[in-house]
């Protein structure tokens, strides 16, 4: 119980640090872009109505630290459409030919930072310990397949994080425990019986098309060492490209968290540092609704300045070393 006490000012700490560095982001990726003035009025009513529809259709909430963000990317939609107003750009968002230009006006108001085996700490304590956890109770109930959903995967370097460190893991776990039958030459990357699907959505399908390709600079590659390079990895002129073994474990997929219709019998969700995007009525839903789609004890990771701590009873926080995750509580009759 003291232990638990303890991390009560942890982490609220970190909720009220998600939307300050969530407003650090986006005023650093709009002076990177080179924002210009407004040269079109926008009125507070306006500014109502579309944020509004923004949230009703995303759940997205942006409050007076964001207000700026969004107006910005309002004025770039609006000049794209050539209209001279913004209730006009709202009627048009509104009506059937305008799905495509909402769709477009959403892929533009998240910031989509990502890396590679990005947060260190909470990726140790899943490769380490909840991996190793999970492996051991699926082969106890002979059930060989592992399901793991990455929300809001951006450009991908998330859900092949995941990949390899689940290819890692099971060759560990298979040296163990070694089934009775004679491996395969080549070795294949995910030694039966046990099957891995790893489901990577985002709204944004600029994004996903990126994920699929799944080919990136040196840059994106800095956090990526030589091992994990030379195993996973093809490298072509100056690019990097996901080895076809590899991106088979990984289907990108456009989801969108405001609704109902999500991957469920998810062994373990990420979903990091897209919380911060919500409101806290939008936030418990969305727990809700992912322990709706976890398998039972199955696991939840958020982002390191993100917490469900005061949102929800359905999830125990575990944590080790800096990294954090929650399971699902399950209720026994």
């Amino acid at each position: 119980m003291r232990k638990r006490n303890r991390l009560r000012p942890m982490l609220a700490a970190r909720r009220r640090s998600s939307g300050s560095k969530l407003a650090s982001e986006e005023r650093q990726f709009m002076s990177t872009l080179g924002i210009s003035g407004m040269s079109i009025q926008l009125t507070q009513a306006e500014l109502k109505l579309l944020q509004a529809l923004i949230y009703q259709e995303c759940g997205m909430h942006f409050d007076e630290r964001r207000t700026h963000f969004l107006q910005d990317r309002l004025q770039r939609r609006l000049k794209e459409c050539q209209l001279d107003s913004f209730y006009s750009y709202y009627r048009l968002l509104i009506s059937h030919e305008g799905r495509q230009e909402l769709s477009r006006l959403l892929e533009n108001l998240t910031v989509n930072e990502t890396s590679f085996f990005r947060n260190k700490a909470q990726l140790e304590l899943f490769h380490k310990y909840i991996l190793d956890d999970l492996l051991r109770r699926k082969q106890e109930r002979r059930d060989y397949s592992i399901r793991i959903w990455s929300a809001g995967c951006s450009t991908g370097q998330e859900p092949y994080t995941i990949a390899m460190l689940v290819a890692d893991g099971l060759a560990y776990h298979y040296l163990r425990n070694p089934f009775p039958m004679e491996m395969p030459f080549p070795k294949p990357l995910i030694p039966s019986p046990w099957r891995v699907e790893i489901l990577a959505s985002d709204i944004s399908y600029s994004v996903l098309r990126a994920g699929q390709e799944g080919a990136y600079n040196g840059a994106q590659m800095e956090p990526v060492d030589y091992s994990y390079r030379l195993r996973y990895f093809d490298k072509v002129g100056e690019r990097y490209i996901i080895k076809k073994a590899l991106k088979e474990l990984v289907h990108f997929d456009f989801h969108n968290l405001k609704t109902e219709y999500l991957p469920q019998r998810n062994d373990i969700i990420f979903c990091r540092n897209v919380m911060m995007y919500f409101d806290e009525a939008e936030q418990k839903r969305l727990i809700e609704k992912f322990g709706r789609c976890l398998n039972p004890e199955g696991y939840l990771f958020v982002g390191h300045a993100e917490s469900l701590w005061g949102l929800t009873d359905q999830f125990t926080m575990v944590h080790r070393n800096s990294g954090t995750a929650y399971r699902r509580v399950e209720v026994t009759v």
